[in-house]
């Protein structure tokens, strides 16, 4: 067994040009630069490798002419994650060396924190660390009705129990607008980390009953016994969803420069 600082950890930035709400969003102009290669050099503040996997030539080609690293992958995958799990066979094929950790970070998500990645790598010190990803405390009044922002319960460890679009748990006799005030709630946020065998493993799971109900992919893991750890962030990702989204983007661009 390797030891943590032995361990090879690649961080895999999914990234396709299709997009139903958002067509070509990774080249998307983000300042004078696009979009990619925000997300990707702030992934190598963290990381010494990082890979963005896509299926179309035009975000292959701008990724290598900013000096970034990416690789080819099927235009056939249903999630970020099959696309990461085909990456990390690429990318030991392009380096000659097998990474143990690949850390799946969202290619739309342009001001994504280092620290963030910082706690997912610490999670693995465990050896019993299956899968990461992060959390966030929801603050007092926060909505967290909004089913658009997935929530998660947890064990003592900080092994996830169950997500859901739901406020979750049901806070008996007290009134919905003052549940946040009587439990502590937390908000997904969706960046992974996978010891590799394991990504190989759930990759091949067919869709279970949990993630077909609440359209969560992570409950598939869960339901068939996989760990899933959690590491609390204080950050808030901005994702950009759509050209509204971009617009804002651009207006914040200044706070984090």
């Amino acid at each position: 067994m390797k030891t943590d600082s032995q361990l090879l950890f690649a961080g895999i930035i999914p990234a396709r040009y299709k997009s139903t709400r958002f067509p070509g969003k990774p080249l998307a102009l983000i300042g004078k630069k696009p979009m990619i290669q925000r997300v990707f050099e702030q992934a190598r503040k963290s990381l010494d490798l990082v890979y963005v996997a896509t299926d179309d030539s035009r975000i292959y080609d701008t990724v290598l002419n900013f000096g970034g690293k990416a690789i080819m992958t099927s235009p056939d995958h249903r999630s970020g994650t099959d696309r990461c799990a085909e990456a990390v066979s690429k990318i030991a094929e392009d380096t000659g060396k097998m990474v143990d950790i690949a850390i799946n970070i969202q290619g739309d998500e342009p001001f994504i924190k280092p620290e963030q990645i910082e706690l997912l790598i610490k999670c693995f010190t465990g050896e019993n660390v299956e899968i990461a990803t992060l959390i966030r405390k929801c603050e007092t009044g926060e909505d967290i009705f909004n089913p658009n922002q997935p929530k998660v319960i947890i064990n003592t460890e900080g092994d996830a129990i169950y997500f859901s679009r739901a406020a979750i748990p049901y806070i008996r006799d007290v009134e919905k607008i003052d549940w946040s005030k009587k439990h502590v709630y937390y908000k997904h946020i969706g960046l992974y980390a996978y010891r590799t065998d394991i990504l190989k493993k759930i990759t091949l799971l067919a869709p279970g009953q949990l993630e077909i109900a609440e359209s969560l992919e992570q409950n598939r893991w869960l339901e068939n016994g996989y760990r899933i750890r959690t590491a609390v962030t204080l950050w808030e990702n901005i994702g950009i969803d759509t050209p509204d989204d971009l617009v804002k983007a651009n207006m914040l661009l200044e706070h984090f420069t």
